[in-house]
């Protein structure tokens, strides 16, 4: 089954693109959760954290290093940011195909919205 995802790897559709290698992508959600959301998916699908072989250790690891260096690259790293996977229906995954959302550039609540101040 085709996702969006699968489409903005193959640049049929359009994203605002922050880093891309050779086996990572990473772009804005177009439904950001706080002013800097960032999704990083690998350009090959792996369905879901359950679906991970032992050999794709290096991958998720260069997924969280990228999203460091986004972090960095965007003046969020000093304040604090998420890092989150959403795994399965009840973690609330959308679309099967691993993604790690970078949430940051607000001071965020328990959850994951940027705290509203009264």
């Amino acid at each position: 089954m085709e996702t969006v995802f699968d489409r903005i790897i193959r640049k049929e559709i359009p994203a605002d693109i922050v880093l891309e290698t050779e086996d990572i992508m990473a772009f804005r959600d177009i439904h950001p959760l706080a002013p800097v959301h960032i999704l990083i998916i690998p350009k090959r699908r792996i369905e879901s954290i359950n679906d991970l072989a032992d050999d794709d250790a290096e991958l998720v690891g260069r997924m969280v290093l990228a999203a460091r260096d986004i972090a960095r690259d965007l003046n969020i790293s000093e304040k604090g940011y998420k890092l989150l996977y959403r795994v399965g229906h009840d973690g609330g995954q959308e679309i099967p195909h691993i993604h790690l959302h970078l949430i940051g550039g607000a001071e965020l609540a328990e959850g994951i919205r940027p705290v509203k101040r009264s």
